[in-house]
């Protein structure tokens, strides 16, 4: 599912020629996935949610194929239609928002996605409520996004008690 998905976005950006004008967006894509890989690093052997993959061979293989082909796809369409006028910024985001927490919802009930250490739908939710706006953000104003992004990152770290400070071979779920 998660490979369908992948080449579903990859059709999606072809057929709707977003992919033309990839170089305008390309700092909100590089921050996407800066974020995406920030998070699987901080949370190497703590993952608050874990893909189980498809046709991928493992969790890391199948988060590469989203950090490198979905979410800059994601930026893409995002960015490329994002509308001018507050209403329908505020509607834009919705549905974004709706589809990301729509395909998550599906992925947990078909078993491709799971939660660990108090992660759930409702936060991936308030997650992907952030994320939207702050791509935009992201996209105007990126100095003042990194910044707020840091703030993010600590809350959920500390929300989570995902245990950075702890040395590596400590952590839970470490197996060499």
């Amino acid at each position: 599912m998660h490979f369908a998905l992948t080449l579903l976005v990859i059709i999606a950006v072809w057929v709707k020629g977003d992919y033309k004008n990839w170089q305008k967006y390309h700092t909100t894509m590089l921050y996407y996935a800066l974020g995406n890989l920030t998070y699987n690093f901080l949370c190497a052997n703590y993952l608050l949610w874990k893909l189980d993959p498809d046709i991928m061979p493992n969790h890391s293989m199948t988060e590469m194929l989203y950090t490198f082909v979905v979410f800059p796809g994601t930026i893409l369409m995002f960015l490329r239609h994002y509308p001018k006028t507050f209403g329908k910024q505020i509607m834009h985001n919705v549905i974004w928002i709706v589809i990301y927490v729509g395909i998550e919802y599906f992925f947990l009930k078909t078993g491709r996605i799971y939660y660990q250490f108090g992660w759930n739908l409702g936060w991936s939710a308030f997650l992907v409520a952030i994320m939207f706006p702050m791509f935009r953000l992201h996209h105007k104003r990126p100095l003042l996004t990194y910044i707020i992004s840091v703030i993010i990152t600590i809350f959920f770290v500390w929300v989570f008690d995902v245990p950075v400070d702890v040395p590596i071979e400590e952590r839970p779920g470490y197996d060499m």
